[in-house]
Protein backbone atom coordinates (compact mmCIF):
# COMPACT_ATOMS: atom_id res chain seq x y z
CA UNK A 1 0.00 0.00 0.00
CA UNK A 2 1.35 3.20 -0.82
CA UNK A 3 1.98 5.78 1.92
CA UNK A 4 -0.11 8.42 0.32
CA UNK A 5 -3.32 6.10 0.85
CA UNK A 6 -2.73 5.18 4.49
CA UNK A 7 -4.55 8.16 5.32
CA UNK A 8 -7.52 7.41 3.51
CA UNK A 9 -7.74 4.33 5.33
CA UNK A 10 -11.26 3.98 7.62
CA UNK A 11 -11.26 1.19 10.34
CA UNK A 12 -13.99 -0.49 7.96
CA UNK A 13 -11.44 -1.03 5.46
CA UNK A 14 -8.88 -2.17 7.44
CA UNK A 15 -11.01 -4.73 8.70
CA UNK A 16 -11.83 -5.87 5.41
CA UNK A 17 -8.46 -6.17 4.18
CA UNK A 18 -8.07 -8.01 7.25
CA UNK A 19 -10.49 -10.65 6.76
CA UNK A 20 -9.03 -11.36 3.40
CA UNK A 21 -5.62 -11.55 4.35
CA UNK A 22 -6.13 -15.08 5.91
CA UNK A 23 -5.42 -16.45 9.91
CA UNK A 24 -5.78 -14.03 12.68
CA UNK A 25 -3.00 -14.71 15.19
CA UNK A 26 -5.16 -16.43 17.56
CA UNK A 27 -6.69 -18.47 14.67
CA UNK A 28 -3.19 -19.46 13.43
CA UNK A 29 -1.84 -20.01 17.76
CA UNK A 30 -4.60 -22.49 17.33
CA UNK A 31 -3.88 -23.87 14.16
CA UNK A 32 -0.44 -24.30 15.53
CA UNK A 33 -1.11 -25.83 18.90
CA UNK A 34 -3.78 -28.62 17.66
CA UNK A 35 -1.08 -29.83 14.69
CA UNK A 36 2.11 -29.25 16.09
CA UNK A 37 1.40 -29.33 20.12
CA UNK A 38 4.05 -27.50 22.15
CA UNK A 39 3.79 -25.86 25.38
CA UNK A 40 0.86 -23.70 26.75
CA UNK A 41 -1.18 -25.28 24.20
CA UNK A 42 -3.58 -27.58 26.45
CA UNK A 43 -6.50 -25.23 26.05
CA UNK A 44 -6.37 -25.77 22.61
CA UNK A 45 -6.55 -29.75 22.68
CA UNK A 46 -9.08 -32.06 22.13
CA UNK A 47 -7.13 -35.01 24.33
CA UNK A 48 -9.35 -36.73 26.90
CA UNK A 49 -6.91 -36.53 29.83
CA UNK A 50 -8.37 -39.54 31.62
CA UNK A 51 -8.35 -41.90 29.04
CA UNK A 52 -4.81 -41.18 28.79
CA UNK A 53 -3.88 -41.65 32.19
CA UNK A 54 -6.10 -45.23 31.71
CA UNK A 55 -4.04 -46.12 28.89
CA UNK A 56 -1.18 -44.87 30.37
CA UNK A 57 -1.30 -47.18 33.49
CA UNK A 58 -2.61 -50.31 31.38
CA UNK A 59 0.51 -49.95 28.98
CA UNK A 60 2.53 -50.27 32.49
CA UNK A 61 0.42 -52.74 33.88
CA UNK A 62 1.06 -55.11 31.14
CA UNK A 63 4.75 -54.09 30.95
CA UNK A 64 4.96 -55.34 34.22
CA UNK A 65 3.58 -59.32 33.74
Amino acid sequence: MREENMSDLTVNTLMKQAQKSGLTYNQAKEFIAKTTGGHGTHIYSNTDVEEVKIKNQESMDNKST
